[in-house]
Parts: structure tokens; C-alpha cells; sequence
């Protein structure tokens, strides 16, 4: 007799959770008041030897009722200053970090980062890229890290022929990745505000699936 195939396995999906409500305490815990870490991960990437055009990337991330969230955690990566990142992939690794983190100022919901300008790098199809940082967030409510870009607003023309930013198909959401320079006491300052919801797709900050 025939030996009948047994039903197939039904597993069942493991729960997931959401970074919060205390993400920056086992992130950035020197925020919180607590000292955990012997080098704690700061908002500072540069140094007195660091090459490149100082610049200040700042903002406020708010959520879908337009509430700047001051809980949340914000990592950045970048190229240095001439193109490259510090990564073994990279034809001419940089000896530079290029990341950094900090959570949002918990009263006023700012965050800050003080580096340099990114130069451009080459996109897969080879072509070079626009200079951009790349972003991720942590916060509650949110069970993934949201993946995002800063470009440059005084960087018109190369923007125009980034493939990434160029291939966002809704035009008029290509403006919530464009950081727009202020210049204060000498020193340049790009504001990104990010959007986690918009009442309208051109408020809402386009975030990628990475």
C-alpha cells in the first residue's frame, strides 16, 4: 500500500515589534543620560584632519499629525568628499567613516549632524550620481527602519541627471529629498525636514525599499 504524502507544514510568521518607545537608550544611550558605551556613536563625523567642505545637515522628522517625533533615531552614510566610501567594494576605499547617529533633540525634535559635502559616485548603469547622504530612521510605530536620501539644493544640475532622484515617477514628490541651504554665522547649514505621512503626496518624504 501506497504510503499517503504528508500536509504540507504550516509555520507561523514570526511576530514583529516596533524600535520604541525607548529606541535611544540602547542606541544612543549619552543622549539619555546614560553612559553605557566606553565610544559612544555621535552626530560629529569630522575632525581637525577630516577633507572637505564643512557643512551642517539639520531638521525635524514628523509624523502624520504633523508632530515633530522626539524620540527618534536618525543614522547617516556617506561618501567623503571625493566620491568614495569606507567600504572594501569601493575601488579606492576611503579611510573616512562617512557615518554618524543621533537621536532627536527631545524637546525641540531637531536633529543635527556636522560633516562634510559628499562628492559624486557611480551609479550601477555607471553614471555618476548627484551628492547625497544616504538616511535611516528609527522610531516608534515604525517595525523597519525607513531608508531616504538628502540631495542638495544648490546641486540643481546635478540632480537633474541623477537616475535615482530622476527615476521617482510622481515629479512633484522629488522636492521632499532636496535639503535647502541656509547660510548662519558663516557656516552651512542644509535643512531636511522629513515627513513620515503628508496629507498630500507632495508633502509626504519619499522612502525607498532597500
Amino acid at each position: 500500500m501506497s504510503q499517503q504524502p504528508s500536509p504540507p507544514l504550516q509555520l507561523d510568521e514570526t511576530a514583529s515589534q516596533t524600535g520604541g518607545p525607548y529606541v535611544h537608550i540602547g542606541l544612543a544611550p549619552e543622549q539619555a543620560g546614560f553612559q553605557i558605551f566606553e565610544k559612544n556613536f555621535g552626530n560629529v563625523l569630522t575632525d581637525g584632519a577630516t577633507p572637505g567642505q564643512r557643512i551642517v545637515l539639520e531638521g525635524t522628522v514628523f509624523d502624520g499629525s504633523g508632530t515633530p517625533m522626539r524620540d527618534v533615531l536618525i543614522e547617516i552614510w556617506q561618501a567623503d568628499a571625493s566620491g568614495h566610501y569606507a567600504h572594501p567594494a569601493d575601488p579606492a576605499p576611503s579611510s573616512w567613516r562617512g557615518w554618524g547617529r543621533t537621536g532627536a533633540d527631545f524637546k525641540t525634535g531637531r536633529y543635527r549632524f556636522e560633516t562634510v559635502k559628499p562628492g559624486r559616485v557611480p551609479g550601477p548603469d555607471g553614471k555618476l550620481q548627484a551628492p547625497h547622504i544616504a538616511m535611516i530612521l528609527f522610531a516608534r510605530g515604525i517595525n523597519l527602519g525607513l531608508h531616504t536620501r538628502v540631495y542638495f539644493g544648490d546641486e540643481a544640475a546635478a540632480n537633474a541627471e541623477d537616475g535615482v532622484l530622476q527615476g521617482i515617477e510622481w515629479e512633484v514628490r522629488r522636492p521632499t529629498l532636496i535639503a535647502q541651504l541656509e547660510e548662519r554665522d558663516g557656516a552651512l547649514v542644509y535643512r531636511f525636514d522629513v515627513r513620515v505621512q503628508g496629507p498630500t503626496p507632495a508633502e509626504e518624504t519619499v522612502f525607498f525599499d532597500v
